[in-house]
């Protein structure tokens, strides 16, 4: 279990992908799916990107939000963005301060190397601001369907 679980996601001050600047606050008043991947235009990157975009509508029905973030620039996700037509919103956290705060970023294993970088992982945020799950070393394929199938169980309850 996360020790996240519960506690109001992390104060932060990060930009978008259309350089305007995107805080905590702007996290309340509706739920907020924030998944983390290392890297634009990478495959398994662009597959759960799109998968995002593909279900956005079915997300938003569930009155949620959706933002990627990644340590790209803002130029990066700007290109990814039109070359994968994305709906959402890409925050840029080149100084990792909200990934690792998530523990979004650290030590993994890549190609049989111990390597420094993001984990791609996914947070659920209510209303209130408040951290309700959280999907650690996320599984690109079926993702988005585990997003939306706790999504609609939190809201029932």
């Amino acid at each position: 279990m996360s020790p996240l679980l519960g506690h109001p996601i992390p104060a932060f001050s990060l930009q978008d992908d259309l350089g305007a600047t995107v805080t905590a606050k702007d996290f309340k008043g509706q739920w907020t799916v924030l998944y983390a991947y290392p890297k634009d235009s990478t495959p398994g990157c662009t597959t759960e990107a799109c998968d995002f975009r593909d279900n956005l509508a079915r997300v938003q029905s569930l009155g949620a939000q959706v933002y990627g973030i990644s340590r790209d620039s803002l130029k990066s996700h700007t290109n990814f963005i039109a070359k994968q037509s994305l709906t959402f919103r890409l925050l840029s956290d080149p100084e990792t301060t909200l990934l690792k705060a998530l523990g979004a970023f650290g030590k993994k294993v890549m190609y049989g190397k111990e390597v420094e970088g993001i984990i791609r992982s996914t947070f659920l945020i209510d209303p209130k601001g408040v951290i309700r799950h959280v999907w650690p070393k996320v599984s690109v394929k079926g993702h988005v369907a585990d997003v939306v199938e706790k999504l609609t169980s939190l809201k029932r309850q």
